[in-house]
């Protein structure tokens, strides 16, 4: 399917630009929720960030990112993109009850 913008008004390439990034927005929850679901909920799992790697478990899924709560006690909400599993590791789902009413 061929569009030529140099024939489209400016109403036209505005609502052509709205319906672009609307769907560039879903192509991106729909990335997100398709890697969120390599993981579950207790996975350890580990990122980078500034200050170095981070070891944590994964304690609640978002709308867009997971919430990891790092073995030094932060709470991150990221991309689940960017998590890698840690190997070796088993769910920790006794961290995720004892710990389930602190982060509502």
């Amino acid at each position: 399917m061929d569009v030529d913008i140099d024939k489209m008004s400016t109403d036209e390439l505005v609502a052509l630009n709205h319906r672009i990034v609307e769907r560039l927005k879903f192509m991106e929850t729909m990335q997100a929720h398709e890697s969120m679901m390599t993981f579950n909920l207790g996975a350890r799992v580990c990122f980078d960030t500034n200050e170095g790697q981070q070891l944590g478990t994964l304690v609640k899924f978002n709308r867009k990112t997971v919430t990891v709560m790092t073995d030094g006690g932060q709470r991150w909400n990221i991309s689940p993109q960017i998590l890698s599993k840690v190997k070796d590791a088993k769910p920790v789902q006794e961290f995720i009850v004892n710990n389930e009413k602190q982060l509502e």
